[in-house]
């Protein structure tokens, strides 16, 4: 007999399976968005998306991937490859783009078959960052990779078959810690004739390198190299050579270096760089035998003041670019001593009355102490710019607060072409 009470027994029907009822277009978007091994979890919502992640065109294969659940210690290098692996066998359809990030491990994995897997499916943004642990010998079937868009290798050593002719759809290239020839380096920047991004980290000694690219948009080199020439660049609009280490070459045209950027909209110097230009000739020219109106922004980083040849280039450069908007300027720790005078005299007023920085509105100057020199920068920027909005000055850790109170006291009485002028001072020192 059914209980009198009904009202003690609740039926309930199955919810409907919203997850399985979602069109496919919508699930690999979903899945597209969130992390790989957050899309691989996903296979357990419903049996429609138990392998939807198999058919991902994006695959990212970072350093949260080879962390054990258990510990957070780092999978070894076999399990690592049985990861990848395991991954490429259920993979289903073409693989766009690829990001392999190995942590620290005492061997690399094999990534030969990866590699040709990869050439075979289309791939066109591949990023390999191997572990620091010996020469990683990239496989031939990487120089096969024809479709490829954007191209980042760590720690690899570049060996390409004698036929390969370079990537003519490559658009960004990035070689970090790589072990390659001056020769092949400069022939696959050749060979990559649509290329607008390069990014050049290399540790090793290379000798003179020329490069040709006249797509190139954005530059940006940190390593050791007897010199690098840019020629047929007419495109290109940032410049950055940081920590170069070049080495001083015998009559050198610093015009002739300058003359192929027109399009140059951004440069980043060094003290490194900047020493090489000081000291390519005897003289350090006033300013360059042309203006590039196109430069807008100047980057000055670790410059060391009382250095007159290194400063003259600097001002060489503000020179010849007459209508920068923003100047960034971060000077090296210096001792304000007696052998100063000639740099003090080059950074006078005075010694500007040929020119006037008609377009400087932003001024940031980092790392300031309150020396001589830098009171005397700063001094000439807010008298020759007479459309600066802000100065904003970045005191060094070391300078104390009774310090600061006096160097602050100072520049409020500088006189300043732009009425409109606004001296910021970053003090979260304090």
């Amino acid at each position: 007999m059914p209980p009198k009470d009904t009202k003690q027994y609740c039926y309930r029907t199955s919810p409907p399976d919203i997850f399985s009822n979602l069109p496919e277009n919508v699930i690999d978007e979903i899945l597209i968005c969130l992390p790989f091994k957050d899309a691989v979890r996903t296979s357990i919502l419903s049996k429609k998306w138990k392998y939807n992640w198999c058919r991902l065109p994006e695959l990212t294969l970072d350093r949260t991937i080879w962390t054990s659940k258990k510990d957070f210690s780092l999978f070894s290098t076999s399990e690592i490859t049985y990861i990848i692996y395991h991954i490429l066998i259920l993979h289903d359809g073409p693989i766009t783009k690829f990001i392999l990030d190995v942590p620290r491990t005492r061997s690399c994995p094999k990534i030969d078959g990866l590699i040709y897997f990869l050439s075979m499916n289309g791939i066109q943004h591949l990023v390999l960052k191997l572990p620091l642990c010996g020469l990683n010998k990239l496989p031939c079937s990487l120089f096969t990779c024809f479709q490829l868009r954007h191209l980042t290798l760590e720690n690899c050593l570049i060996h390409p078959p004698p036929a390969f002719n370079g990537f003519d759809r490559l658009i960004s290239l990035e070689l970090h810690d790589v072990t390659i020839s001056s020769k092949f380096l400069e022939s696959l920047i050749y060979h990559c004739p649509l290329l607008e991004r390069l990014v050049l980290r290399i540790p090793q000694h290379l000798n003179v390198v020329e490069i040709k690219a006249p797509k190139l948009r954005s530059f940006k080199f940190t390593g050791s190299i007897q010199f690098i020439t840019l020629k047929d660049v007419p495109l290109l609009a940032k410049l950055s050579l940081v920590d170069t280490g070049f080495v001083r070459a015998d009559n050198f045209d610093i015009a002739m270096f300058f003359e192929s950027f027109i399009s140059l909209e951004l440069l980043h110097l060094d003290s490194d760089s900047i020493k090489f230009f000081a000291r390519a000739g005897e003289v350090v020219p006033k300013r360059l035998p042309f203006d590039l109106i196109c430069v807008k922004r100047l980057y000055l980083s670790e410059i060391s003041l009382n250095g007159f040849k290194v400063i003259s280039f600097a001002l060489c450069l503000i020179r010849s670019f007459p209508c920068l908007q923003y100047l960034e300027i971060q000077v090296d720790e210096e001792d304000d001593d007696d052998y100063i005078r000639p740099t003090l005299i080059c950074l006078e007023v005075e010694a500007f009355s040929d020119m006037t920085l008609n377009h400087l509105k932003t001024v940031k100057l980092r790392k300031i102490s309150g020396t001589r020199l830098e009171m005397q920068l700063i001094k000439l920027l807010l008298a020759k710019s007479p459309a600066l909005v802000t100065m904003v000055i970045d005191p060094h850790y070391t300078l104390n607060s009774r310090k600061y109170v006096k160097v602050e006291a100072e520049i409020s009485k500088f006189q300043r072409a732009s009425s409109k002028a606004e001296v910021l001072y970053d003090v979260y020192y304090y």
